[in-house]
């Protein structure tokens, strides 16, 4: 063989041995791609698992019935699903028993055995009145609100605001300790905080030496406590509503106190009406501070695709399961974005949306694992989940146009 041939027969065994070893590298790229993306999957379906060992309660509705506010309040029902979005199923539809009654899931026993379901009820006449004055007229005869405590296991309810009835509009919450239920009732116009006994009976009045509205009632996790805002001003009181304590802030508006996981702290929004932000204070009263700003958010999300002379649902920061930090929404041009403050240090912005998205009604799950909230897009409010460790976005709900998902709630 010539040298040139015996060249050429060595750059043929060259190429020969190279292309397996190619070959080799794009089997083992292949593989390995292969197994991230099974690593992947596996890990969306851990989550997903995860999610579905959760349930939710909330509220669906129409939006967009023509006939004001009422037309589309009284479509309201409550609802759970499972924390993936199977397994919805409407609850306590008997208490829908008139044309213009209509339920909301309002919250769970801290065992998570009973949902507490408000049902509410308008007169036609009234709801047509309040449109032309744009004002409510929440009167005896013109309105109804009451709240039911519904077994989801054995599907016993008891209207346990009717019990010794106070009022004809009333809404009841758990307590902490799961030990006493809390009421805020109208009274002769005036709103009043109460505490009962878990079948209704014994309602006590705790507003103290207090004569104005009071809302946003909440008992502190130890139950020593409690805290409302009285004509927008914030108090703390015992549980009895004895030794009340303005906690003074400089401003007008104070709204919705909430207690931190360890009971030290009280959240709440503090401004003007329409422009406020998040502070936080000792139980005590000292340590005022702001937390956040919602860049000129107004604090409450319109649930109606038709005019509203309420204005919609407020919309409030709060804290996250352990204490540490708190989640609320803010403006960020057009949008409402979702934000995360930690009680040290600078605010972190968790959503990045595409235009038009507003996100409201955010709560995290008690475990701390998830973000439950609600998110408006293309026109249509939905429920997400959030993965905190992760930032992966799983769509619960999947109502049509022209209607909407509503105030969830985590069982605990």
């Amino acid at each position: 063989m010539t040298q040139a041939g015996k060249s050429q027969s060595r750059r043929a065994l060259q190429v020969g041995k190279a292309t397996p070893t190619w070959d080799g590298a794009w089997i083992r790229l292949a593989l390995a791609l292969a197994c991230l993306s099974l690593a992947f999957a596996e890990r969306a379906r851990a989550e997903e698992l995860a999610l579905r060992d959760h349930t939710i309660g909330y509220t669906e509705l129409r939006t967009n019935l023509p006939g004001g506010r009422h037309a589309n309040v009284r479509t309201m029902r409550a609802a759970v699903i499972q924390g993936d979005g199977s397994q919805r199923r409407l609850i306590a539809e008997s208490l829908a028993d008139n044309p213009d009654a209509w339920t909301q899931f309002a919250g769970w026993s801290p065992d998570g055995r009973q949902a507490i379901i408000s049902r509410g009820w308008q007169h036609p006449d009234n709801a047509q009145w309040e449109e032309q004055h744009q004002r409510f007229r929440m009167s005896p005869g013109n309105w109804q609100l009451d709240s039911s405590l519904v077994d989801l296991t054995t599907g016993a309810m008891v209207n346990v605001t009717a019990v010794d009835r106070v009022s004809h509009y009333n809404s009841a919450s758990f307590s902490p300790d799961g030990k006493r239920l809390l009421m805020t009732s109208l009274i002769d116009g005036v709103s009043k905080p109460f505490v009962m006994d878990l079948d209704g009976r014994d309602k006590r009045d705790v507003s103290g030496e207090g004569d104005g509205f009071t809302y946003g009632y909440s008992a502190s996790p130890d139950g020593e406590r409690i805290s409302y805002h009285s004509n927008y001003q914030i108090y703390v009181a015992d549980a009895d509503g004895s030794n009340r304590q303005q906690i003074p802030t400089g401003h007008p508006f104070n709204f919705s106190p909430s207690w931190s996981a360890d009971g030290q702290w009280l959240l709440f929004v503090s401004g003007t009406h329409g422009r406020s932000n998040p502070h936080i204070v000792r139980r005590d009263g000292t340590g005022l501070r702001q937390l956040a700003d919602l860049n000129g958010y107004q604090g409450w999300v319109l649930f109606l695709d038709v005019p509203d002379f309420h204005q919609g649902s407020s919309d409030v920061p709060v804290w996250s399961a352990d204490g540490k930090s708190v989640f609320y929404t803010a403006k960020v041009g057009d949008n409402v974005e979702l934000f995360q403050a930690p009680l040290e240090g600078e605010p972190k912005q968790l959503t990045k949306s595409e235009p038009d998205t507003r996100h409201y009604h955010v709560t995290p799950s008690p475990d701390g694992r998830w973000l439950l909230y609600g998110s408006q897009r293309g026109g249509v409010r939905q429920l997400f989940a959030r993965d905190l460790s992760n930032g992966r976005e799983t769509q619960l709900t999947n109502v049509e146009a022209g209607h909407a998902a509503m105030w969830p709630h985590w069982r605990p």
